[in-house]
């Protein structure tokens, strides 16, 4: 079949794993977000900075997992899978430098 050699269809169980992930952020950065905006200056415009600077930190994950582990996935989503995408998405920067000083 043509979908079987389509990049994109070979990467669907990255694609749907890490954008469930990255759904599921959304509520956890907001309130992340609410928690250490109010230990920084009890303000709105300090929790909107935190929460927007998250999402920014979780979409850039999105994107560096994506570019680096996204090819190796072959096994189907579930809710194990997710859950370690969303860690993963968490965590990214240790992924990132563990593998550069390892590898």
């Amino acid at each position: 079949m043509a979908y079987d050699r389509d990049p994109l269809w070979q990467q669907r169980h990255a694609l749907a794993g890490l954008g469930l992930a990255l759904l599921l952020s959304v509520p956890l950065a907001a309130l992340a977000g609410r928690l250490l905006g109010t230990l920084v200056d009890d303000s709105y415009e300090a929790r909107v900075a935190v929460y927007g600077a998250l999402l920014v930190y979780l979409v850039a994950g999105a994107v560096v997992l994506f570019m680096r582990v996204a090819r190796h996935e072959t096994r189907p989503v579930g809710a194990g899978r997710v859950l370690l995408w969303l860690a993963s998405l968490w965590a990214w920067p240790l992924l990132l430098f563990s593998r550069r000083g390892g590898g």
